[in-house]
């Protein structure tokens, strides 16, 4: 008994330890992925499943052209069948030898194998709704791409924005974690001056408060840069559990002043959702048509060749066959069909004025945010340069404490609160620099317009 549980104890204790060590070996080998902004989007147009499933609508688009295509192609059948008779049909006929009784003679018609084979083809010589069906399905088409690339474009609009929003997560960490280590370092200096009666016991008290004090905010760091990296995952179609870093900095990119001149023009010729609208326009358009096509006569022609043969065995050849042959056209006018005619046009007509008046909502809605967009460009430039003059003077306030409180002529509260103000202006610039890069994001956005390494990516390839 007992060697049996010191024998189960053992083999528990290798399963556990064989556990442990495929756990921790596997959480050495999930590296965190860094991303820079340029890659990150790449990942997501490679993973993003919206994006897939507007690439996958296009190639259906794609199909139903070629399916429109074989509307006005000929249509060729083959058909070939066989058949043995289990009872022959029969025909009846009087009974010649006694005509006055009145009887009917069943004679045994067909044979007891037949094969027949028919070759046919049909072509549409004339069918509006078959033509006009064909350049439909392009415009389909073209409005699928349309969408696909508003598709694209808000998918790097948003791992651009999730991307500035990891980097100002993680710079809020690093000012959290410079403050802290600043304040450490203060409370060290403090502490030794204190212990050499240079300074009031008071200020060391201050000192320690102040560390605690921050310790809270390094946290609330902490779980806003995590927050921030998984919307970034979930927009680039990363699993949510696939460790992910960023590298780089919110680098304040002023956009080309040619492209604030012109978008109030450009985003009604270049947005992409607006462009797909104008292309469901010209379907409307073309269904409108292809539904008052049905007024109007369709002409086809047709031909048809058929092999037949019948006998009592199954030793058929090529001489038991017997061939037929025919050609011709068929005409189809409609004469009346209820007005179900006159309703379906009339309900085409008004989807199309629905799409026309979403156009001109869109119309209104983009150039009123390319004017807001713009406004905000603008605005946030004049807070950068204002932030930057902060800066200098957060700088020179600071420098000027650090002097005074070395002499002993400023007070430790001085010093901290010229630290902090440097800090927070410090952060403000990068706040601004980040609420400049969103709205450049949303103005290429409303612009259709992708980042020159997303274009130069797509033209290599």
């Amino acid at each position: 008994m007992v060697r049996s549980y010191t024998i189960r104890a053992y083999v528990g204790a290798l399963l556990s330890s064989m556990v442990l060590g495929f756990s921790a070996s596997g959480a050495q080998s999930r590296v965190p992925r860094v991303l820079s902004l340029e890659e990150a989007v790449a990942v997501a147009l490679r993973e993003n499943h919206e994006l897939a499933a507007a690439r996958l609508e296009v190639e259906k688009a794609d199909a139903r052209v070629h399916e429109a295509w074989g509307f006005a192609l000929p249509r060729l059948d083959l058909n070939a069948r066989y058949s043995r008779a289990l009872k022959k049909p029969v025909f009846f006929l009087p009974d010649f030898n006694d005509l006055s009784s009145g009887r009917v003679m069943p004679i045994e018609i067909g044979s007891t194998n037949s094969v027949d084979m028919t070759f046919s083809a049909s072509q549409v010589l004339f069918n509006t709704a078959v033509f006009t069906g064909v350049g439909t399905a392009r415009v389909y088409s073209q409005a699928a791409r349309d969408v696909c690339r508003a598709r694209e474009v808000d998918v790097v609009t948003g791992v651009r924005k999730a991307f500035y929003g990891a980097m100002l997560a993680a710079e809020i960490l690093s000012v959290a974690q410079q403050n802290l280590s600043n304040a450490e370092a203060n409370l060290r200096n403090v502490t030794l001056l204190a212990s050499q009666g240079l300074v009031a016991e008071y200020d060391r008290l201050r000192a320690s408060v102040g560390v605690e004090n921050l310790r809270p905010e390094i946290t609330r760091a902490e779980n806003g840069l995590t927050l921030a990296l998984n919307g970034l995952k979930l927009s680039m179609g990363l699993a949510i559990n696939e460790p992910v870093e960023v590298k780089g900095s919110i680098a304040y990119v002023a956009v080309d002043s040619t492209i604030l001149a012109t978008a109030g023009q450009e985003v009604l010729a270049s947005n992409p959702s607006l462009s797909a609208l104008r292309h469901q326009e010209e379907v409307g358009g073309a269904i409108v048509a292809v539904e008052r096509s049905n007024y109007l006569p369709s002409l086809a022609a047709f031909g048809t060749y058929e092999l037949q043969g019948q006998k009592n065995d199954l030793r058929i050849s090529t001489r038991d066959l017997v061939s037929s042959a025919l050609v011709g056209v068929t005409l189809s006018v409609n004469l009346f069909n209820g007005l179900q005619t006159n309703a379906r046009v009339e309900q085409a007509q008004l989807d199309m004025r629905k799409i026309q008046q979403q156009i001109r909502g869109l119309e209104l809605q983009l150039t009123t945010g390319v004017s807001s967009a713009l406004l905000q460009l603008s605005r946030i430039r004049q807070r950068i340069a204002a932030q930057e003059e902060t800066i200098k003077s957060a700088e020179r306030g600071h420098a000027i404490a650090s002097t005074r409180y070395n002499s002993g002529s400023a007070t430790l509260l001085e010093v901290n609160d010229a630290r902090l103000a440097l800090n927070q202006a410090r952060l403000n610039l990068v706040q601004t620099h980040y609420d400049y890069m969103i709205a450049a994001a949303e103005l290429d956005q409303l612009l259709g317009r992708l980042p020159p390494y997303v274009r130069e990516a797509a033209a290599s390839d």
